[in-house]
């Protein structure tokens, strides 16, 4: 159920039944010439929805996404709004206390971003969480960590999925698993004369820079011409059913 909808007095008694609080997060950053800025916001909010449609035997509770997280190799793009890592770290801490402090337990943090900073600091503050309210129990992930378990190819036949196109074991941002996944969620915001442009991230992977946007000159790394919703649908569904394990096994918890 949508938190933000129910009344004080519904938030009251639902707490009784030990419910569990999902939190998508994303972020307003550039995913090449073919996917919104939106992106990453749009696709953990949907594994979120979808879940919580499907799942009868135990209370949800969908919070409202926040929408912006830490870009750090694509901030210098034009449309990239990063915040800082303290911020969000901050920012979602103060969520999680004030979620304690009514009651709520249980959390997942489901981000669409998955930069190593922008993580960092919702573990951090899960961390930190647990340290001021040790009976809560906060999990903490990208829908990405789903998402490129399909990368492996005996997962994809463990699984029964069949692609019928070659996925590059280095798919990333905007390539062919975000661009099926966008097509098959909100076909209308992708821009597919521009799904030609596929690119790679060059230079040393552990590089610093000050401009790390000039490693991914293109905006995206992998190859999203390939991409279409068929693909998607099967990817997300992939997501959505592993994610509700992870939420049947927060419940027993």
């Amino acid at each position: 159920m949508n938190f933000a909808n129910l009344t004080s007095h519904e938030v009251e008694e639902i707490v009784k039944k030990n419910p569990i609080a999902i939190l998508p997060v994303g972020s307003v950053e550039e995913h090449g010439m073919h996917l919104p800025l939106s992106t990453d916001m749009v696709q953990p909010s949907h594994v979120a929805y979808e879940a919580s449609k499907r799942i009868k035997d135990c209370t949800l509770l969908l919070l409202p996404p926040l929408p912006y997280g830490n870009c750090v190799s694509t901030r210098n793009f034009p449309g990239t709004i990063s915040v800082s890592f303290d911020s969000l770290r901050a920012f979602v801490l103060d969520i999680l206390t004030e979620l304690s402090r009514n009651g709520i337990k249980k959390v997942i943090i489901l981000s669409g971003h998955a930069g190593s900073m922008h993580m960092a600091a919702l573990r951090n503050a899960a961390e930190l969480a647990t340290a001021f309210d040790e009976d809560m129990k906060i999990m903490v992930l990208s829908d990405y960590d789903l998402a490129y378990n399909l990368l492996d190819e005996k997962i994809r036949n463990t699984s029964g999925i069949r692609f019928g196109v070659n996925i590059p074991k280095d798919d990333g941002h905007a390539g062919l698993i975000e661009t099926s996944r966008m097509l098959n969620i909100t076909p209308e915001l992708v821009k597919k004369k521009e799904m030609r442009k596929g690119g790679k991230r060059l230079g040393n992977r552990f590089l610093i820079t000050a401009h790390p946007e000039r490693t991914i000159p293109t905006g995206v790394h992998g190859e999203p011409k390939n991409a279409s919703a068929e693909i998607g649908k099967k990817i997300e569904e992939y997501i959505i059913e592993e994610f509700i394990k992870l939420i049947y096994e927060l419940h027993k918890m």
